[in-house]
């Protein structure tokens, strides 16, 4: 009987009982340290490792929701522009690659999401750059998304914050994807004239031509914690000058020790740093007390 009920009987209960299906995205795994982490969990510590504390990439989204008081945003619609001015194509056309694109994130779109809403309880507009479109290269939509953006600002008279996360420029517009560089440049001219501010949020990873524009024109530069942050990639450089470069070269801290980033936040710590930013820049200088000059003697 003993036979039966410890072998036979469980062999037929694993053929007759359904499997119970278990979820494909219950758990992540951390790029940097390959701990699995629950994602409910995940969510909550704003996809930021609790092993390693390593910074995901986030959506824009999720970004946007953690940058303005209470999650609470609004989208604009950013202006239509040639697909394919090059008519491009290598092993495949690049209208295609951008329906494929499009069809991951909506209709439409491309790699740069523009939104007002308030910061600290101050208006504020935020460019925030989506790097699974495409690796948030900058093309004609993303030049025309900042300028819109400036715009925007300047309109509400409130500060411009950029978030960017980008390979660079987008090799499949030539060089008209080039010419978004001195535009997006302009851009940010038009706000810093108008007497706001304007703030850059460096995440991973910022580079090529759109570190070498608009991303490092910050009157303030954060960064999040181990971004990449330079124009051409490490190995690119060290073939180039025949060098081994310093251990955590083009790092947000490494950037920080030398001068080119200002602060370098924890995701959870960047609404609070950007209210008390903004609250700081926008204060109005406070007037100079009238002083009644002294009366000549009689």
């Amino acid at each position: 009987m003993s036979w039966l009920t410890n072998f036979v009987l469980p062999k037929i209960r694993a053929v007759v009982t359904p499997k119970r299906e278990v979820p494909d995205n219950l758990w992540d795994k951390c790029p940097k340290c390959e701990q699995m982490l629950f994602h409910r969990e995940l969510e909550q510590n704003l996809f930021v490792c609790h092993n390693c504390g390593h910074h995901m990439r986030l959506d824009p989204a999720r970004r946007l929701k953690i940058l303005f008081d209470d999650g609470q945003y609004t989208k604009i619609e950013l202006p239509k522009t040639v697909q394919d001015p090059l008519k491009f194509r290598d092993r495949k056309r690049y209208s295609e690659r951008l329906k494929e694109a499009q069809a991951k994130s909506g209709p439409g779109s491309d790699a740069l999401v523009v939104a007002h809403g308030r910061i600290g309880g101050h208006p504020a507009v935020a460019a925030v750059f989506d790097f699974s479109f495409m690796g948030g290269s900058m093309g004609i939509a993303v030049g025309e998304g900042l300028i819109a953006a400036a715009r925007l600002a300047v309109l509400q008279e409130a500060p411009l914050i950029v978030v960017p996360a980008s390979g660079g420029a987008r090799m499949q517009e030539g060089i008209l994807s080039l010419m978004q560089m001195p535009r997006s440049v302009l851009a940010v001219e038009e706000v810093k004239e108008a007497g706001l501010p304007y703030i850059v949020v460096l995440t991973d990873p910022t580079t090529g031509g759109v570190s070498a524009s608009f991303a490092m024109l910050g009157d303030v530069t954060l960064a999040e914690p181990g971004a990449v942050i330079g124009f051409a990639g490490q190995r690119v450089i060290e073939e180039t000058i025949r060098e081994k470069l310093p251990e955590g070269f083009q790092r947000s801290e490494y950037l920080l020790e030398h001068g080119m980033v200002d602060m370098v936040v924890h995701r959870k710590e960047l609404h609070e740093t950007l209210a008390r930013l903004i609250d700081l820049l926008r204060r109005p200088h406070p007037s100079a007390e009238v002083v009644p000059l002294p009366q000549p003697a009689a």
